[in-house]
């Protein structure tokens, strides 16, 4: 399980350092995809297996699942830790994402989110100041 979040300096190269607390459990081998909220995520190769199997198996007659899919899946590309645990983040998702010099590690259970880390500080003070709404909505359905 992934939790905590970590800032790291994305390199001239678009290299950045992996936080060593997710580096054994994300391994040498992962995947990053566009995320939502324009962040990236980065799965273990395992855990984007189980991913994609899930989106492959929603029915692809409905237009907003070949949309979601389509989001997900050509997005996605293989990406492997070098022996400084660095990763090279593609230019198409660099643009997606906003990344500049500053990002966010953001350890999200399953996943790993990549954020600019403005937008990361601006997204978490938001959801910050709306923690107890949240908080009974999810008590409601008994999530909580």
């Amino acid at each position: 399980m992934f939790i905590g979040e970590y800032e790291h300096t994305l390199d001239e190269k678009k290299r950045v350092s992996l936080p060593k607390a997710f580096r054994a459990d994300l391994g040498k081998k992962m995947v990053m995809t566009r995320g939502l909220d324009n962040c990236l995520f980065l799965y273990p190769k395992k855990g984007w297996e189980a991913v994609a199997g899930k989106l492959q198996a929603l029915s692809f007659a409905q237009a907003d699942t070949r949309g979601f899919n389509r989001f997900m899946l050509s997005g996605a590309v293989e990406v492997e830790a070098d022996s400084a645990g660095r990763v090279l983040i593609p230019e198409h998702q660099k643009e997606f994402a906003g990344l500049q010099k500053g990002v966010v590690f953001a350890g999200v259970s399953d996943r790993v989110e990549i954020w600019h880390a403005k937008r990361w500080h601006e997204y978490k003070a938001r959801i910050e100041k709306q923690a107890d709404a949240l908080a009974e909505k999810l008590g409601e359905i008994g999530a909580l």
